[in-house]
């Protein structure tokens, strides 16, 4: 097992494990201790009100405490307060497996690029999702493990840009774990918050576009889901993915317009 995290001195291989939560005491406790591998383990607390610093506290001293408006404002400041010279990026809904751990650390140590992308398996409740995300509603991989310098988040409150330096590697072989909605409720509770969000970042830009161009994205966004990414295979699970990707842009748009008054 590597260092714990708070141990001074790295190597070129060293593994920063990154999570970034707010109010996550019912699942970080779960999700820290797959990252128990890691030289490090960084844990940003976004203006928790539960038990998450203890919790947190009880795998390491390395701990930033915030409030952050905007979520790559929040994961910029956690990869900046990393000492590894790599950093894995990982929520509190995600589990890291032992494969994928082993997987990781090897890359660290050996990798000539600068980016791995890491695959997502996604689960809703206990069923594993395989088919279907995408289109800014789930994600088939993530840009998780990188050397310090090279992945920057943009400034978005939901779904940053990012921005990358340097070469981007093959995509690790071992997947996480993400449990990504408790149920269609969830999922549907995920969509609302996601589309405020998003709004808000619409009305900051000044630009959140036309009617008729995000009603056209309600059908694009939906095949590019259900039948191009497969989620036809997945039944009416399937079916509701690609129903909250389709409707994404649109309830964006219109909360953006409708509710200009809301901050």
């Amino acid at each position: 097992m590597a260092a714990h995290a708070g141990e001074g001195g790295m190597s070129a291989g060293g593994v920063s494990a990154l999570v970034v939560a707010h109010n996550e005491e019912a699942r970080l406790a779960d999700c820290l201790e797959r990252l128990r591998f890691a030289d490090e383990i960084v844990v940003v607390l976004d203006r928790c009100t539960d038990r998450s610093e203890e919790i947190a506290r009880r795998f390491t001293g390395r701990i930033l405490e915030g409030a952050w408006e905007v979520e790559g404002d929040r994961r910029n400041a956690g990869i900046a307060f990393c000492r590894g010279p790599w950093v894995l990026e990982a929520d509190a809904d995600e589990r890291v497996g032992e494969a994928l751990a082993r997987e990781i650390a090897e890359t660290a140590r050996s990798s000539a690029f600068d980016v791995h992308e890491i695959p997502v398996d996604n689960y809703v409740g206990d069923r594993l999702v395989r088919w279907g995300w995408g289109a800014s509603f789930g994600r088939a991989a993530y840009a998780g493990l990188f050397r310090k310098g090279a992945k920057t988040w943009g400034r978005e409150r939901v779904h940053p840009k990012l921005t990358f330096a340097g070469r981007k590697g093959p995509r690790l072989n071992n997947p996480i774990q993400h449990y990504v909605d408790r149920d269609i409720a969830d999922m549907i509770g995920r969509l609302n918050r996601y589309t405020s969000l998003r709004a808000m970042d619409l009305r900051a830009s000044g630009d959140p576009g036309s009617m008729a161009h995000n009603v056209r994205r309600i059908f694009s966004r939906f095949w590019k889901c259900y039948v191009a990414r497969k989620g036809y295979r997945e039944g009416g699970y399937g079916f509701v993915i690609a129903m909250c990707a389709a409707l994404y842009p649109i309830l964006s748009y219109l909360k953006a317009t409708l509710e200009k008054d809301r901050a």
